[in-house]
């Protein structure tokens, strides 16, 4: 959240690692160089700024380094899900959040896709093993057109009426996520202000809303988000808490491993924001 803060007030980022500061009254190169973590001799390096580089003014373009987003790291776990009367596939899939075809390659099953009943399917879920990375300013949303805060929040609330969802949890959510800022993406791509990455963005579309998601587009946004949050409401029959965990974390890991240290960190955030809305 810090470095996405920081970040609102540059008005431009690119692949050089670098954006552009709008000086504002009262900074100092100092004060700048503290907020985007480097030196007072290093902007004034990169500015070309004369002597000890305290003549600067308010309203001037200033560039200032941006750090590339660490990488993030994920692992495989793997749970099993022994198949009951009425599944299929496609529903095992749906309600584990794991694309059918990689369940059916990691069982070797019959070009049919046909499971029985009492069989034991290895469920390979692709899970985070450390902190959320910071969230950066995002430079696929930087030129397409981006609701306001308030109307982020409109649109999450009667989005969240229209699947039944705690419109206070779905804000709850939104605001967590990314403050109710469309143009945000995060470091390994989640979009938007729901925050939703893109393989979460195509589950959605295919199994749960039956029709293309653009993921920045802001409708299409809070619709992926709020309609994995039904699904994880239903699956954790109600319990607020354990959905949250599985929009942060992923249920199945949730489930199979407990919440991790960072996501009982998010879930109290989440709980505790539910009652501003």
């Amino acid at each position: 959240m810090a470095t996405a803060l920081l970040l609102a007030f540059a008005v431009t980022a690119g692949a050089s690692g670098f954006a552009v500061y709008r000086i504002r009254s009262g900074d100092t190169l100092s004060s700048i160089a503290a907020r985007y973590h480097t030196t007072v001799a290093r902007l004034a390096a990169l500015n070309h700024l004369p002597g000890n580089g305290n003549m600067i003014y308010a309203g001037a373009a200033l560039r200032v380094p941006v750090p590339k987003p660490a990488t993030p790291h994920w692992r495989t776990v793997t749970t099993t899900y022994t198949v009951r009367p009425g599944d299929s596939l496609y529903a095992i899939a749906a309600r584990q959040h794991v694309d059918a075809r990689v369940i059916a390659r990691r069982n070797h099953l019959p070009h049919s896709l046909m499971v029985i009943i009492g069989q034991r399917l290895a469920i390979p879920h692709r899970v985070r093993v450390t902190a959320a990375p910071a969230r950066v300013a995002g430079p696929y949303l930087s030129n397409r057109p981006a609701p306001s805060r308030d109307q982020m929040a409109a649109i999450i609330r009667s989005t969240a009426r229209r699947w039944g969802v705690d419109t206070r949890l779905a804000l709850a959510v939104g605001w967590q996520e990314s403050g109710f800022n469309q143009r945000w993406i995060s470091a390994t791509h989640a979009v938007g202000a729901m925050q939703v990455e893109p393989y979460t963005g195509a589950f959605v579309s295919r199994y749960l809303v039956h029709r293309p998601l653009d993921l920045y587009n802001a409708r299409d946004n809070a619709t992926a988000g709020v309609a994995l949050l039904s699904v994880l409401l239903r699956e954790t029959h109600g319990n607020k808490a354990k959905a949250v965990a599985g929009y942060y974390q992923g249920l199945a890991s949730v489930q199979s491993r407990g919440m991790f240290r960072d996501t009982k960190t998010y879930v109290a955030n989440v709980l505790a924001l539910r009652n501003r809305f």
